[in-house]
């Protein structure tokens, strides 16, 4: 090639000429820049500024061609290079296995990879292609898994202000209900002082009419004495008994005004502390509550989480791993590491449960019996028959299906007993060294509700 590469470069942009044009100076450039220095500036040459044709300019095939000529030349330097050993200018024959590069016959000889394992680069190419394979479907399944997560987590992101609506309503109907019942409460103690002041007053009044009597019967009785005082001395002494038994006829008692007034102490004595007393009555305290996040779809929590049905329409909520895939399983909010514990649980018409403890790593992703191998301690109404969940199942005999059943737990003596409230009849019990905390666990396929039945609340006054 005789042209020197300066005259094969574009004045505009110093580099080769992409599809070149030729204007009537004889100076050409590029079609792309020309069109860019033309659409900024008038319409000249940009070396001689010479007037340039309205008309599009001609391709120059001949120097187009050449270009093309020397750009596949450069092509095959840079590929015999690239095929060459940069440090021996040798090519690249074999294939290192103990550094995973391509190598010369040089410095295959060199110390740098004299003891190493070669191959032929032609075997390498086959093996390596392989295991590119591989480790390209091995990147595929990741990124579907990272997909799935990613879709996972942006459903958690929309549950999640879901929850924290519906537990700001939830929140918001629980405090209505206090608001409501201290309103009621305190509408019937302030009637109660309106009513006390309708009765303290009328008793006043009655008061006030017999003491009005009274003085109307004295200022008479007084009259008669002084006309009295003014007859003569026998007429005084006829009458002297009589005036003097007017005044016998006294009413007793008008002096006594004790109890009249309102009984401010009955009313505001304690009255915080009574109001307090009087709504734990009507409000009771439940010792499980059950963990929403670890409900299976089909499980339907009531909105306080002391009771659990069964749907066949699942709820929409994330696949957490918190969560029971695959069994209509949910377990209670506290983990129960130490001392002892008990709940009673309303079975009612529910003809299909399981209740009692699981560990806290037992498996919620895949199905397995709730039995103590897998870290599950529990009874099993089902069919009419009740089941303790020991490997076989140990048959029970009872005299009726329990309406509730007692769950008790006693990490100290390592015991999970289960007996009839009602009767206090033991049921079953399972003996276990406990090595980790435990969950109350919940199981139901019927539609009819297990509930935690709640327990009363009792205040303590400590005398100091």
């Amino acid at each position: 090639m005789s042209l020197p590469e300066e005259d094969l470069t574009c004045p505009v942009c110093c580099d080769i000429f992409r599809d070149p044009v030729l204007l009537s100076c004889s100076h050409s450039f590029c079609r792309s820049c020309l069109k860019q220095c033309w659409d900024t500036r008038v319409r000249e040459c940009p070396v001689c500024r010479r007037k340039a044709s309205k008309s599009p300019p001609p391709s120059n095939l001949a120097l187009k061609n050449v270009c093309e000529a020397l750009q596949q030349v450069r092509r095959q330097i840079t590929e015999e290079e690239h095929l060459r050993c940069s440090l021996h200018g040798e090519k690249l024959k074999l294939f290192c296995l103990n550094d995973e590069q391509p190598i010369c016959v040089v410095c295959q000889a060199s110390k740098l990879h004299k003891n190493h394992d070669c191959s032929p680069v032609e075997e390498a190419f086959l093996d390596c292609k392989n295991k590119l394979e591989l480790f390209l479907k091995s990147l595929q399944s990741k990124m579907e898994s990272l997909k799935m997560l990613y879709r996972t987590s942006a459903d958690m992101s929309t549950y999640i202000k879901y929850q924290t609506l519906e537990t700001q309503r939830k929140i918001k109907s629980q405090f209505e209900q206090l608001h409501q019942a201290l309103h009621d409460e305190e509408s019937a103690r302030t009637e109660a002082v309106k009513k006390e002041e309708e009765e303290r007053i009328t008793a006043v009044k009655e008061k006030m009419n017999k003491l009005s009597a009274e003085m109307l019967s004295v200022t008479e009785t007084m009259s008669a004495v002084e006309k009295q005082l003014k007859e003569d001395d026998l007429n005084l002494l006829k009458n002297f008994k009589a005036t003097q038994d007017r005044d016998r006829g006294t009413v007793d008692g008008l002096d006594d005004m004790s109890g009249l007034l309102i009984d401010v102490t009955k009313h505001l004595s304690n009255l915080k502390y009574r109001v307090l007393e009087k709504i734990l009555d009507n409000v009771g305290y439940s010792p499980v509550t059950l963990d929403p996040s670890t409900a299976h779809p089909c499980l339907i929590l009531s909105e306080d989480l002391t009771s659990l049905h069964y749907s066949k329409q699942p709820s929409c909520c994330p696949d957490n791993p918190e969560r029971f895939h695959v069994s209509a399983e949910v377990v209670g909010m506290s983990s129960l590491g130490s001392g002892s514990h008990h709940w009673i649980v309303e079975t009612g018409s529910n003809q299909d449960w399981l209740l009692g403890v699981a560990s806290l790593s037992a498996p919620r992703n895949t199905e397995v019996a709730a039995r103590p191998e897998n870290g599950f301690w529990t009874i099993c109404f089902r069919g009419g028959e009740l089941r303790a969940m020991n490997s076989p199942p140990t048959l029970l005999t009872i005299k009726s299906k329990p309406e509730q059943v007692k769950v008790q737990l006693d990490c100290s003596k390592g015991t999970v007993s289960f007996s009839d409230p009602v009767d206090h009849s033991l049921l079953y019990e399972f003996t276990q060294t406990f090595t980790e905390p435990l969950l109350p666990y919940f199981y139901t396929q019927s539609t009819k509700p297990l509930r935690i039945m709640p327990e009363k609340v009792i205040i303590t006054v400590l005398q100091q």
